[in-house]
């Protein structure tokens, strides 16, 4: 059973997450408020966390286009070396272009902080010459507002991975996440050293 309450968001909600997690429900304030559209990007950047020697960087800008248009996976890969992030970069606001003309403002939807600080982070690191990136900028759709403003869940965290086991939801592969996905990226850095 989910329970439905009508605060005006969770930050309103005082003893909510509590509640749910003594009930093992969630609790349902609103309906989700996410644009209407045809087609969504959803985008999720990996990277180096700042103890590796390339600190900051970030080696995956992950896209793909769900909806009545849809796309294949679409990545921009961080070169080797100093400004390999620089190449990633250039690489991903060509692409953002190109989705851009192809769907016009298509929403980029993503989970929490990372995606949003690191775009403004590149942007300050190397530029955004034709404005590409400060459009994206206009097009995040953070999921995780959307969800905490909409439903209380109970569980400790948020995480997606900890929102997963929750609902179920089993990975079909073997290999995946981000500490996988770091493992990679070093492994071919080192290979190319």
């Amino acid at each position: 059973m989910v329970f439905a309450f009508r605060p005006e968001s969770r930050s309103s909600s005082t003893g909510f997450p509590t509640k749910a997690m003594e009930l093992g429900q969630e609790l349902i304030l609103k309906a989700p408020d996410i644009p209407d559209a045809p087609n969504y990007l959803m985008f999720d950047l990996e990277g180096l966390p700042p103890q590796y020697e390339e600190s900051d960087k970030v080696y995956l800008w992950g896209m793909q286009v769900f909806g009545n248009k849809p796309t294949g996976f679409l990545a921009a890969v961080a070169g080797f070396g100093t400004d390999g992030d620089k190449q990633g970069w250039f690489d991903f606001l060509a692409r953002a272009k190109q989705i851009f003309s192809d769907y016009g403002d298509i929403k980029f939807v993503h989970w929490a902080d990372y995606e949003k600080t690191n775009v403004k982070r590149y942007i300050d690191r190397y530029g955004d010459p034709e404005g590409i990136a400060a459009r994206v900028q206009a097009n995040l759709l953070d999921l995780l507002d959307v969800a905490e403003e909409s439903i209380v869940l109970p569980l400790p965290s948020y995480s997606l991975k900890v929102i997963e086991q929750h609902i179920g939801y089993k990975r079909t592969q073997e290999e995946y996440g981000g500490q996988w996905s770091m493992a990679q990226y070093i492994e071919a850095v080192d290979q190319e050293n």
